[in-house]
């Protein structure tokens, strides 16, 4: 593939999945190689984890661009563009080079064609461009979030680690990492390296355990975060103060623009993560609040118009979270809910801690478009299962989308959630102005 525009190069990679399967993860590594393994000679911070990682990518990009650093940042999934999967300071990858990293990447393999030569996968692609991208802007850190797990997961290639995060671990994508919260721990432990510091969310006795052993059997100081860590937790309309304590910056208050409750812990790990690589990334107290207060990270909470909160919630930890945050918010109107999910999601149980909760007045479900979406038909019948009698039910999201902003009054409040493809089709409504 040469001379490709940046639409013809998104579907070339969407049409990786059809003619490739997953690799070892030495074949990856050799490839990371192959390619002069670009960001050897950066800072990295890996982040593995169930919910929170993007999250907690956000603070810590926040935070050290406002301590002078230039700050490379490889998430997923994306929402509307590819392009949003790599940043740099905040800024996504423009057109141009998405397609020129991708055609360099396609022309070193045209020269190892063969019988059962190396191929990407969509994730390792996505990643290599990410890292050469990272390499040729002169990104003095490097945020790589896991896409699936962590053991082996495309981004646990790189040679050198100075960090890593391990988020709040709950069940989500059992098939592929285990049935049990043990299990799934053992896998997003999978990034820990030999002697390199570990900060993780304390996600209850048994997942601890797991990593903990796991960091004593590498020798990685490794430092826990809890709710003791966390003090003078105020919540207000639009915004949440905290204390926190660390041995480098002291005891510092702290604001985060959000009513999300569950976006404090993420941001604790962001601070502990900075306390412990004070010495090798040093940033003033003013940085460091500056960059709490001004984080954003899309589809977490999100007021998309006023009123109207889109959130990532794609899970049952995830839902709990999102219930937490909206019964916080403080609304004197109605709350409406547009929710959709897909198969292979823990869905009734989200349907019935929805329904459980009380909060919604009037609950909507669409199909999204998506091969793996839960029909109109199964996402009523999941509802009225649930005890709820009046479901709305919709085609697709741009029809029920239309409904939500002509029936929404000024008082009333608006949640999207169930899927993080719901969340982007709702921000396409939007980048495209339909219904304004």
């Amino acid at each position: 593939m040469t001379n490709m525009d940046y639409g013809e190069a998104e579907s070339y990679l969407l049409e990786i999945p059809r003619f490739t399967r997953k690799n070892a993860p030495e074949d990856t590594a050799a490839f990371l190689r192959r390619l002069g393994e670009p960001g050897k000679e950066k800072t990295i911070i890996h982040i593995a984890g169930t919910n929170g990682k993007g999250s907690v990518c956000a603070y810590l990009s926040s935070v050290l661009q406002k301590g002078g650093y230039r700050v490379g940042m490889f998430t997923s999934p994306h929402l509307v563009t590819m392009r949003e999967r790599f940043r740099i300071n905040g800024e996504l990858m423009p057109e141009a080079d998405f397609v020129r990293y991708l055609e360099s990447i396609c022309s070193l393999l045209r020269d190892r064609k063969g019988s059962g030569a190396y191929h990407p996968t969509f994730f390792e692609m996505l990643f290599f461009m990410g890292m050469l991208y990272f390499e040729e802007q002169n990104a003095e850190v490097i945020l790589l979030e896991t896409g699936l797990g962590g053991r082996l997961d495309a981004t646990n290639s790189v040679s050198q680690k100075d960090l890593c995060i391990i988020t709040r671990i709950g069940m989500d994508h059992m098939e592929y990492l285990g049935w049990s919260v043990s299990e799934i721990a053992g896998e997003k432990a999978g990034i820990l390296q030999e002697g390199v510091p570990v900060v993780a969310a304390d996600s209850g006795k048994e997942p601890s355990f797991v990593i903990a052993e796991r960091a004593q059997e590498l020798s990685c100081p490794l430092f826990f975060v809890s709710k003791r860590d966390i003090r003078n937790l105020e919540f207000h309309k639009n915004f949440i103060d905290f204390s926190f304590d660390s041995r480098y910056y002291g005891y510092i208050r702290y604001s985060l623009t959000t009513f999300a409750s569950y976006q404090v812990e993420n941001a604790a790990l962001a601070l502990r993560a900075l306390d412990v690589l004070a010495d090798r990334l040093p940033v003033s107290v003013e940085a460091l609040t500056q960059g709490m207060r001004d984080a954003r990270w899309e589809g977490r909470m999100e007021e998309i118009r006023p009123g109207i909160y889109l959130d990532g919630a794609h899970n049952v930890d995830g839902i709990r979270a999102f219930l937490d945050a909206a019964g916080r918010d403080g609304s004197v109107g109605r709350r409406f809910l547009l929710f959709s999910a897909v198969q292979d999601k823990q869905f009734p149980e989200m349907a019935r801690m929805l329904t459980d909760s009380g909060l919604f007045d009037r609950i909507l479900v669409t199909e999204i478009q998506n091969a793996r979406s839960l029909s109109r038909q199964c996402l009523e019948e999941v509802f009225h299962a649930t005890g709820v009698e009046q479901i709305e039910g919709f085609a697709n999201s741009q029809n029920a989308w239309k409904v939500l902003l002509r029936e929404k009054l000024s008082d009333d409040r608006v949640y999207i959630a169930g899927s993080l493809y719901l969340a982007g089709e709702i921000k396409g409504c939007l980048m495209r102005k339909e219904y304004d």
